[in-house]
This record gives C-alpha cells, structure tokens and sequence, in this order.
C-alpha cells in the first residue's frame, strides 16, 4: 500500500475506534498543526519499483530470445541495495550514486542469471530502469492534494538526476527534490534526515517523514522529524 494513503491514519486505529468523530478530527488537527513540510521516501513507498523493474527485465530478455524470471532478478537486484550503500556509509566505498551501485549490482546479476550479448547502451538501458518506475495507483492524485497543504518533496537514496527522471516519468508534482545526494550520505544516517529540514529553513518538528519502511520513520524520528 503506497504511503499516501495511509498518510493521515497516523493516530492508532484502537485509538480512534473509541474517540467520537469530533476528537478524531482534533487530534488530527493537532498532529499536523505544526507541520509544513511532507518528505517522502520513494521506492515502494510513492513508486511500484518491483513490478516495474520485473516487467523492464522481462522485456530485455525477450528482446534477446533468453528466459529470465523478471521478479527474481528485480528482488535480487533489490536487494544488493542495501548491502553496497552500507559499504558507502561505513566508509569501505568513496561516495557514490546510487546509479552507479545499481549498474554495479546489475553486472553481477547479469552473469549469475546467464544474460549475454547486451551492449554498453543497452546494459544502461536497463541499468535506468529505475528512472521509470510508475507509480502506485493513488500516489500522483494523493500528492497533489497534499501539496495544496504543506511542502512536498522526496527524501530518498536516488541521485538528483534519477529523481527528477523519475518525477518527470511518472507525474510526480513534487515542489522540489531533496535526498542522499546533497549531503552524501545514504540513509538511515542522521545527516540526510537533517538535511530535509536545514534545506527548507524549517525546524525538524515541522517535518513529516512519509514512508512504507518502519526503519526509515524511526531514523527520522530521532532526528526530530
């Protein structure tokens, strides 16, 4: 389920099945008086990445008469993420882009699953599937609504140019674009996090972090989102 749609369910169910409808909506109001600025994780939460990327998959190996199970390569390709950012944030790798650790992901799998015979455009071809995530079906009329209300913008691991290639793809009306890039640092370290804040000239308690991931709401909690 995309994070918009559950965005203004903050307050625990058990909590409002016994409140009267007139406390529900002060609370509510209460919660987000204070607020001006909605961040957002991306992938998975606002951007369908698993089926996107299986059906980008599929169609390649089509292209090069090969048999490929598109959603085991997306989930295997997936899940190089997190282990080779970590490589990044504990100082192992120098910076680097996102991009370039899914192209460095995407060489391995590659040879694992037995694809041959793709040139250099179109490996990157591929490798830019993750500019052309479509989005979750409520996402792009969910975020308008909310943009008539607070500040919107991603706050997500992709480098600037996937997220605006990505924004453009799929429609999403973000005011601007936020993330690891600018300060070099992947999540969940405290400095991205901050960033969203310092970069809007808000405090950390006017933030809302938005996201599918419970780890990526409790790093931003600590910071004070």
């Amino acid at each position: 389920k995309s994070g918009t749609a559950s965005l203004l369910a903050a307050p625990s169910a058990a909590s409002l099945a016994v409140a009267p409808a007139s406390a529900q909506g002060a609370a509510l109001n209460a919660q987000f008086a204070s607020v001006k600025a909605l961040v957002f994780d991306t992938f998975g939460t606002v951007v369908d990445w698993r089926s996107s990327v299986t059906q980008e998959v599929e169609a390649q190996a089509r292209q090069k008469g090969l048999t490929v199970d598109g959603a085991k390569f997306a989930d295997a390709w997936r899940a190089g993420y997190a282990p080779s950012m970590n490589r990044v944030r504990t100082g192992a790798m120098p910076w680097t882009k996102l991009d370039d650790l899914h192209r460095m992901i995407l060489d391995k799998l590659l040879v694992d699953f037995g694809i041959a015979g793709l040139s250099e455009a179109e490996t990157d071809a591929l490798n830019r599937a993750w500019h052309r995530l479509r989005p979750w079906p409520d996402a792009v009329a969910g975020l308008t609504r909310l943009r008539k209300r607070f500040t919107i913008a991603p706050l997500s691991n992709g480098n600037i140019s996937l997220m605006t290639d990505l924004a453009k793809h799929s429609g999403l009306p973000w005011d601007c674009i936020l993330g690891a890039e600018l300060v070099r640092h992947y999540k969940p370290d405290r400095e991205v996090y901050q960033s969203a804040a310092d970069l809007l000239d808000l405090e950390p308690a006017e933030v809302m972090m938005v996201a599918a991931h419970s780890g990526d709401l409790r790093a931003a909690k600590s910071v004070g989102l």
